[in-house]
């Protein structure tokens, strides 16, 4: 389970749905219990007798539960999710149904890299990059219309990761309209995307995101 310094104080820590009520016991431990808990407007919280507290952020396409029973069951329910991730170029394309890839593609086309030259050479490379990245971004949209989009009725969300503005633009693209509604604020920090960075954002994207802020 990854961890890591959240802005404001405290720390996140992302959480596999099936580890979930292990990782609820083991804060009990370690913390007292039970916890008290009850909904807040981004997820779950529970507060435990030493003043630790752990907000619950329920995975993309996952509804928010009133109490932890719910919020259990809702996480760990099988869903279907779209995976997008897009950086300098390269896209990978995928749906997950559960823990398993049922459908993957990837794909890259060379953008070139920034200059430091001026003048009119500048220009005519600036031209030429800005070129490739569009040609890549509708290499990746036409992708993503080939296999997001005969899933839209069947997907809990679409998750994006690596670079916000390519995917940002690659669901620009008319024709993916529906997918749009389906988009989760998570965001995936993937590097360059290929097929075992899609692998692994499937986990990551089906993770419940805990926010723990010890006692002041």
């Amino acid at each position: 389970m990854n961890s890591r310094p959240a802005a404001g104080g405290g720390r996140w820590v992302d959480v596999p749905p099936a580890r979930m009520v292990r990782w609820i016991e083991g804060f009990t431990e370690r913390h007292g219990g039970p916890p008290e808990t009850g909904p807040v407007p981004d997820g779950l919280r529970l507060a435990a007798p030493d003043g630790t507290t752990a907000v619950l952020h329920p995975p993309p396409g996952v509804p928010g539960a009133e109490d932890l029973a719910g919020f259990l069951a809702a996480v760990q329910a099988p869903r279907r999710l779209g995976l997008l991730l897009a950086r300098k170029g390269a896209v990978a394309v995928g749906v997950a149904d559960g823990e398993r890839l049922v459908v993957s593609k990837v794909d890259r086309r060379y953008v070139q890299g920034r200059t430091a030259a001026g003048g009119w050479s500048q220009q005519r490379f600036a031209r030429r990059r800005d070129n490739q990245a569009k040609a890549a971004m509708a290499d990746a949209a036409e992708l993503a219309v080939r296999l997001l989009l005969p899933e839209a009725d069947r997907l809990a969300a679409v998750v994006g990761g690596g670079d916000r503005l390519a995917v940002d633009g690659i669901l620009a693209d008319r024709r993916l309209a529906p997918l749009v509604p389906l988009r989760a604020e998570r965001l995936l920090d993937v590097p360059e995307p290929r097929h075992a960075v899609l692998v692994d954002a499937v986990t990551a994207a089906r993770a419940v995101r805990v926010l723990v802020r010890d006692p002041q």
